[in-house]
Order: C-alpha cells, then sequence, then structure tokens
C-alpha cells in the first residue's frame, strides 16, 4: 500500500462490534474476564488497550517495522529504550541535539553507571573514532536541533552493525512521509508523537518502532513494568492526526522552503540552517537520504538583542517550545529547548544567543513571510 493508504487505513480497520470506520477511544482501564484464565486479549489498560494497540500498529507500518509501542510523552519512549542497557554500558550520543535528550542522559541515566560520549554525526568517522569495547548503542539525531545538521544513517550503520551496536535515531523532526531510518539500517527509531505525528499541538506522546523480536519483547515487558503507556485518548488523537500526515508534510515543507529561501536572501540574516537549501553542508546527502526536506529551520541574527527583537515582534508565528503542529512556533533555542546546557556548551554546539528556531506551519505563506518582514524589519 502507499504511505497515505497506510496513513488512514494501518492498525485502523472499522470496529467490528459497530462498523464505526474510527478507532473507539477505549476508555476503560480493566476489561471483564469471561472465565478464570480466558479473555478477549486484553485484562489491564496498562498492559493494553485496544485504542493504543491501533496506533501502535500503524506506526509500525508507517515506519516499516515489526513491532510499535506508544508511550506517554517522546521522553518516556527515550527513556524505554535506554533501559534495554545496563550499568557499565557505553553510549554514543549526539552532540548539538535537543537538550531533553543529553539531560536525560547525564542527570538521570548516568546515575544508573551509563557512560556517554557526545560527538558530532555529521561526519559518521566521529562515530568510529569514539567507539570502545563496552559500547552498546548509537543514538542519533537527524536532522539535528536546532542545527539542522544530517547524519549519514548507512554509514552510521556501517559502523554500528559489526559490533552488534544498536543504533537508535530519533525521527521526530522529519516523520516516517520524509525518513524510514529502519531503510538504512537502523535498529530502533523513535518519536515524539507530540509534534508531526499528532499535529495539532493537543496531545503529548511518544512511540517507539523496531524490528528486532528479542528487543521488542524487552520494550513491551518494561512498558508495562515501569508503566509510562500513552492512554487511550491521547492515542485516539494521534490516529486522527495521521491520518493528513502526508498532505501536511507537503505543506509544511513548501512553506519552509519559501521561507528560507527568503531568510538567505535577508540582509538582516546571517545564517539560515535548512538542508532543502543547496548550500547547506550535507544537501546532497539529505537529497539522497530524505523524500523531503521538512518543516524545520533555524537562523541566525547576530545577538540576543536581534533575536529578541524578532521573538516579540511577531503575530502570527507564537513564541513557543515544542514543534510539528499546524500553527507556526518561533523560538530561542538558548533560553528555551536548550536551555540545560551551559553558555560555554551551547557556544561550543553553536547554538548561539542569536539563533531562532522556526517549525512552519501550514498557514497561507504569503502571512508568514509579511510576519516575518515586519519583525526583521526592527533589527
Amino acid at each position: 500500500m502507499g504511505f497515505q493508504t497506510d496513513a488512514i487505513h494501518a492498525g485502523q480497520e472499522p470496529d467490528p462490534s459497530t462498523g464505526a470506520v474510527v478507532v473507539p477511544i477505549f476508555q476503560t482501564s480493566t476489561y471483564v474476564q469471561e472465565e478464570l484464565g480466558k479473555h478477549k486479549g486484553y485484562e489491564y489498560s496498562r498492559t493494553g488497550n485496544p485504542t493504543r494497540a491501533a496506533l501502535e500498529r500503524n506506526m509500525a507500518v508507517l515506519e516499516g517495522g515489526r513491532h510499535g509501542l506508544a508511550f506517554a510523552s517522546g521522553m518516556a519512549a527515550t527513556n524505554a529504550v535506554m533501559t534495554l542497557l545496563k550499568s557499565g554500558d557505553h553510549v554514543i550520543g549526539p552532540e548539538g541535539a535537543y537538550g531533553g535528550t543529553p539531560r536525560l542522559f547525564n542527570a538521570i541515566l548516568r546515575n544508573f553507571g551509563l557512560d556517554f560520549t557526545y560527538v558530532d554525526m555529521s561526519a559518521s568517522e566521529n562515530v568510529a573514532k569514539a567507539m570502545r569495547p563496552n559500547t552498546r548503542m548509537v543514538f542519533l539525531e537527524t536532522p539535528t536541533n536546532p542545527l539542522m545538521k544530517v547524519s549519514d544513517l548507512a554509514a552510521v550503520a556501517a559502523i554500528t552493525r559489526p559490533r552488534n551496536v544498536l543504533l537508535v535515531v530519533d525521527n521526530t523532526f522529519l516523520s516516517p512521509y520524509f525518513q524510514k531510518p529502519l531503510q538504512f539500517g537502523a535498529d530502533i527509531v523513535v518519536h515524539s508523537t507530540t509534534k508531526y505525528l499528532n499535529g495539532h499541538s493537543d496531545g503529548v506522546g511518544g512511540v517507539v518502532v523496531l524490528n528486532r523480536d528479542e528487543e521488542a519483547a524487552r520494550l513491551k515487558f518494561i512498558q508495562n513494568a515501569a508503566g509510562a503507556i500513552l492512554g487511550p485518548f491521547d492515542s485516539w488523537l494521534v490516529l486522527r492526526g495521521v491520518k493528513t500526515l502526508a498532505v501536511r508534510m507537503r505543506q509544511h515543507e513548501a512553506n519552509a522552503l519559501a521561507i528560507a529561501q527568503y531568510l538567505s536572501k535577508h540582509p538582516k540574516v546571517k545564517k539560515v540552517f535548512y538542508p532543502g537549501l543547496p548550500d547547506h553542508p550535507q544537501f546532497a546527502l539529505a537529497k539522497k537520504q530524505m523524500t523531503g526536506f521538512g518543516g524545520m529551520m533555524s537562523f541566525e541574527t547576530g545577538s540576543l538583542e536581534n533575536a529578541r527583537a524578532v521573538l516579540n515582534r511577531v503575530r502570527i508565528w507564537s513564541l513557543a517550545e515544542s514543534l510539528g503542529g499546524v500553527e507556526s512556533l518561533i523560538c530561542h533555542p538558548p533560553t528555551m529547548t536548550h536551555a540545560y546546557f551551559s553558555e560555554e556548551e551551547r557556544q561550543r554546539m553553536g547554538v548561539t544567543q542569536g539563533l531562532v528556531r522556526l517549525s512552519t506551519g501550514i498557514e497561507d505563506v504569503e502571512d508568514l513571510l509579511a510576519d516575518l518582514e515586519r519583525a526583521l524589519g526592527v533589527i
């Protein structure tokens, strides 16, 4: 089946009891058993819920995997994946990624004996150099948040696979519509469903997709034992959102490309970070690995004062964290998404005080451009 057909139908068969074309919200905590040891496949909603199960099947199909597991947030999904490891294991993580990821790794998981090394994964040789005998996982994000660096998934997989090191890819920025990491050798894919998969900024969730049966069984156990599951209503919201994922992603990208081209020529903008621009360092790789460039970008204004002027002046672009909704959002990574890092760390990564990040929505692009023109005019 094609992607749009799968997005609408995979895991979402008409309800057998009523014929409803939309998966019902099974808002229940428990299920009556016919007799001792005999039930209809569900016992307790932490263990399994029909609405969540429909979403998990849908996500597995869209990412090209066999197993999907839905969690209470993107970070809950990442945390569950990390609990596949044990004390003494070494993880190679992405330098310059979403701030919540190293916050989880450094402030929490180091306390349980995991060790982390961070490298710029836009150069795959950095991954090879960071390998140790006890390396058990490479966790990468491509494109990175917020500087949009692209990692060569096949090249990294060629490093991890012979060593039996798990390759985990955060695919939130592109969604499975524009990128399918499992096809390039990744072992596990994670998403914050809060973002493009839901698409309407009205729910928080996460999902893990993989082909490996042993790790899937372990994650299913972790999901039930730790309990950070996605509730039925939030599962239904993602199912609702994903039906329009393909058409939304095409409009996100069309708007983002027009805005990136505009910003790249604006005299007040120092630099634009968007993989769909020919001057992006990994433009050729992006075209090869991705079927589209997505709706995320960042640009450099030159100073905190300039960034503040733009952020305070926009009206259609909403100043807020998060991304991937139908509405356009604007944020200041140093004080918002990457506030966890020290100023020295941010400077080393290139997350400067003048950096502004855009999550391009699906409004009329002329209105978005006019709003940015007014805001940049105050610099």
